[in-house]
């Protein structure tokens, strides 16, 4: 049976999608594109030899890194893995020129913006980089927050690259090999303190 519209007696168009309705599926693939490309650079670290999560660093945490680098030092400081940027800015607030270098673009970009919210953008640079092709040298202070697979090759390479008397400072996991020269016991919070011995 053929149903007819009762106004213009002709069947009626049931393919007609409205304007409405196609802004809609195009605003829904948008979202979903954006998403997916958003989410994506969070869960891309999973696939490589070493995950290293995005897992923002606690008050304590940063308090127990701070408590070792001594307010306005003239050293620079690196963050490996710098997330959210959290080490880094309370570092320069601290008074101490800090670095992050950071896989995932939009947290780099986050970093970057709460910089400039803070005040400390001038003090602060944050660098699109795989740890692992860059350059540990230039630094002072070096803070990690790894996990447990991942800290010996990193601590070959910073035995390798780190300059005399930098300082290491290691959170969540202790570097396999070294021995460090204070730790503060606090938990999941517990931060270990080292002061690599160059090779002669």
């Amino acid at each position: 049976m053929e149903y007819l519209n009762e106004n213009t007696g002709q069947k009626p168009d049931t393919k007609r999608i409205s304007t409405t309705a196609k802004l809609l599926i195009a605003a829904t693939g948008g979202i979903g594109v954006g998403l997916t490309i958003v989410c994506a650079s969070f869960v891309a670290p999973a696939f490589r030899r070493y995950c290293l999560p995005y897992v923002p660093a606690t008050t304590e945490q940063v308090n127990n890194v701070l408590s070792f680098i001594p307010k306005n030092s003239k050293g620079k400081l690196l963050d490996i893995g710098s997330g959210d940027g959290r080490i880094v800015i309370a570092a320069a607030k601290h008074g101490v020129k800090s670095e992050g270098v950071e896989l995932n673009p939009w947290l780099v970009l986050y970093s970057q913006y709460s910089a400039l919210r803070n005040g400390v953008h001038k003090m602060t640079d944050f660098f699109r980089r795989d740890l692992w092709k860059f350059n540990l040298q230039p630094y002072n202070y070096i803070v990690i927050f790894g996990v447990e697979q991942m800290m010996k090759d990193l601590e070959h390479k910073l035995i390798a690259e780190s300059q005399v008397d930098c300082k290491i400072i290691a959170c969540r996991f202790p570097l396999p090999n070294s021995k460090p020269t204070k730790v503060i016991e606090d938990g999941v919070n517990t931060v270990w303190f080292y002061e690599i011995a160059k090779k002669s």
